[in-house]
């Protein structure tokens, strides 16, 4: 059965998402001609080993005399773990992803032949060139995952592992990814590089979680108070907001209580907290971040159903 669904060629959806995959290719690319490969980072996936590889390689050959290009060897180690992928997993990956990890070589080729290889100079700026080097890989990553593609990859070996052992698929691409940066701590002989890697990593996840899910400034409230008519009527009438009222029993006297639970902004949020404050200095409150509302007055479930499918 195929995990990916075919887009209708030359549709909007179509040139949607190869819009993405070409944007977040070059961007991914440029993440690390700029910022990662030039300081020896070796940020896990296939392009971490590629890095390493380059590098070992300088002078070896007449042809790459910098070491073999890392794209090229990206690519090289992408078609066979693919095909693999597909034998072993099924057709999951699609023509995205081939697409995707093409793109992402070539692209990363290019810039390097007309950028150099260590085109920003930035010396011991090490650590800036994590933190850029890690929001442009999660920002490139995250538009090609908003796609449908994947990155292919270490992700397919993961896929593989988590088949024949049953291990959560999260991870085994740490282990995998966390497996690569040791090789180069290995090979470059460098403590620092294992260090600086696993930074990269992390802020790339985030950076792809932001990406594809976007920025809530939304929080959710519980609020337990005897004054909760006044407090209802502040959020409907002043704020224009919804809630539930959600019946419960104090834990330490054992009295009935109204807890409302509502969604409101991060601007809403000291509006309500003040009001609370003033009617009820006793009240208990508690605040959370909403990673995302779907329903009345926020974002609908059917956008997201189109968006999902879009």
């Amino acid at each position: 059965m195929s995990f990916i669904a075919k887009d209708k060629i030359f549709s909007k959806k179509w040139f949607i998402s190869y819009s993405l995959i070409i944007l977040g290719s070059f961007i991914l690319s440029a993440g690390f001609v700029f910022f990662i490969s030039p300081y020896k980072i070796v940020p896990g996936g296939v392009y971490g080993i590629a890095i390493v590889v380059h590098y070992i390689t300088a002078g070896l050959f007449s042809c790459c005399p910098n070491g073999i290009p890392i794209g090229l060897f990206g690519l090289v180690l992408n078609i066979p773990l693919t095909i693999i992928g597909i034998k072993v997993l099924g057709p999951r990956f699609g023509i995205k992803t081939v697409v995707g990890f093409v793109l992402t070589s070539v692209f990363m080729d290019v810039l390097t032949y007309f950028v150099g290889e260590d085109p920003l100079k930035l010396g011991d700026e090490v650590l800036l060139s994590c933190i850029f080097g890690g929001v442009l890989i999660g920002v490139g990553l995250g538009l090609i995952f908003k796609s449908k593609a994947t990155s292919g990859g270490s992700d397919i070996i993961a896929m593989v592992i988590a088949k024949y052992t049953k291990l959560p698929l999260g991870q085994l691409m740490i282990y995998v990814d966390s497996a690569i940066v040791l090789i180069g701590l290995v090979v470059f002989k460098d403590w620092k590089i294992p260090l600086y890697s696993w930074l990269v990593i992390y802020i790339t996840g985030k950076v792809i979680d932001t990406v594809i899910e976007g920025v809530s400034y939304d929080k959710t409230l519980f609020i337990i108070s005897d004054k909760y008519e006044e407090i209802r009527i502040k959020i409907i009438s002043d704020l224009n907001r919804g809630g539930t009222i959600i019946k419960g029993t104090g834990m330490y006297n054992g009295k009935e209580k109204n807890i409302i639970y509502t969604v409101v902004n991060r601007r809403e949020v000291t509006m309500l907290e003040d009001f609370v404050h003033k009617i009820d200095p006793n009240a208990f409150i508690t605040v959370s971040d909403a990673k995302e509302i779907l329903g009345e007055g926020f974002k609908s479930l059917n956008e997201k159903v189109e968006e999902i499918n879009s």
